[in-house]
């Protein structure tokens, strides 16, 4: 019984530290749990909301809107990957199963690849997209509040 409970502290210790670990590696992510972690979720925003702030804030706006411009080259990439890998197995090997899963697989390096484009395109290693989109959030918040 002795063995149980030192084995289980060990345990236990052992996962507080790497809960700690990566808790530290992944501290971001703070930044959006006030918005994720909501008894009542916020509610959905249209383009035009987007646009007025982008408008409204002369810091983040623009970085929000670049931020935005990125994600067609990682649409375009996914695109392009995923049919074209699929297209590639589905002619060699006629392979409906090996077809869809490189369809998904292509899809996603693809986005991996169309969003490492748009980070050097438009140079977005100069931009914290990261606050202007919590800025946009905590907007987008106190809009809503404004208008209950």
């Amino acid at each position: 019984m002795a063995d149980d409970s030192s084995s289980q502290s060990f345990l236990r210790r052992h996962w507080e530290e790497y809960k700690e670990f990566w808790g530290e590696r992944f501290s971001f992510l703070d930044n959006f749990s006030r918005f994720v972690n909501r008894d009542e979720p916020l509610p959905s925003w249209s383009s035009s909301d987007v646009e007025e702030f982008i408008a409204s804030d002369p810091v983040n706006g623009p970085t929000l809107k670049t931020a935005r411009e990125a994600v067609n080259y990682g649409l375009t990439g996914s695109v392009i990957g995923a049919v074209s890998t699929a297209g590639v197995v589905w002619k060699y090997s006629r392979s409906l199963h090996g077809a869809g899963l490189s369809f998904v697989a292509g899809g996603i390096f693809g986005w991996t690849f169309g969003q490492e484009i748009a980070g050097h395109a438009l140079q977005l290693y100069r931009l914290d997209t990261l606050t202007a989109q919590t800025k946009f959030l905590e907007w987008w918040e106190n809009k809503c509040k404004r208008s209950s």
